[in-house]
């Protein structure tokens, strides 16, 4: 599911997201497992460019992918505007190749959970394995299946500013194990001081941290670490998001 009219305001509404974190992540993890050497990195489901920019910003090699075309025009722009290389792609992470080799490739805001079959996170997989080099790091984070069952089921999000709203509300798809709809309306004020509705519809999965270690495992890697919400321990039961580090 790509992002559509919604690609032009993500930044705005995803203000608060825990982008220092995330890149303090991959910081701390290429020091901990990777090698003194890496440098080139590949940001699957970039989005707007943010963790990428700054990633560049920091002295890495920095392609990112994504499959929303609006969303990379936007982080295209972001990177011009900060003075950074960075390549985009549109690409689907279930597709990835023609690229030289990686020294670590990172999936966050829970993108991965976009891949709705288990076979596509496992061919993704796959394809990261051969596009790193050995040695090289996956790092990733996900929706726990407690977020997605107990806390995303049946919830409704709201924000009402002057220039954005939006009503975001949450049904788990019945059919499929561990399965959310995302319901968007949002409002945005246009220059002549009308609003304009736009709607977009997402579906998001996760599966077990078991599963996610054996398709891992299939592919090649060697799972390094496993913990959750950016605290170092072992995922709890009410964990929300889990991180995943796993070598080539």
């Amino acid at each position: 599911m790509t992002y559509e009219s919604f690609a032009y305001w993500y930044d705005e509404l995803m203000k608060e997201a825990p982008y220092d974190k995330w890149k303090a992540f991959v910081h701390q993890k290429i020091q901990q497992y990777g090698k003194k050497s890496t440098k080139r990195l590949l940001d699957v489901g970039c989005g707007t460019g943010e963790l990428a920019v700054r990633l560049a910003r920091d002295g890495f090699d920095v392609t990112g992918v994504d499959l929303s075309e609006n969303m990379l025009a936007i982080a295209q722009a972001k990177a011009e505007l900060q003075r950074v290389n960075v390549e985009f792609f549109q690409q689907s992470m279930t597709e990835l190749e023609g690229y030289a080799p990686f020294d670590a490739v990172m999936i966050f805001c829970d993108s991965l959970n976009y891949l709705e079959h288990e076979q596509d996170v496992q061919q993704t997989f796959r394809r990261i394995y051969d596009l790193l080099h050995e040695g090289g790091l996956l790092l990733f984070d996900v929706h726990s299946v407690y977020k997605i069952d107990y806390l995303f089921r049946g919830a409704t999000f709201a924000s009402n500013e002057e220039s954005i709203s939006y009503i975001w509300t949450c049904d788990a798809l019945e059919e499929t194990p561990h399965t959310v709809a995302h319901d968007l309306t949002f409002f945005v004020q246009e220059e002549d001081g009308r609003y304009e509705r736009y709607d977009e519809w997402h579906v998001q999965r996760t599966f077990a941290v078991s599963e996610y270690e054996q398709w891992l495992i299939d592919a090649g890697f060697k799972i390094m670490e496993i913990s959750a919400d950016f605290n170092e321990q072992p995922p709890s039961e009410q964990a929300e998001r889990i991180f995943f580090v796993a070598k080539k």
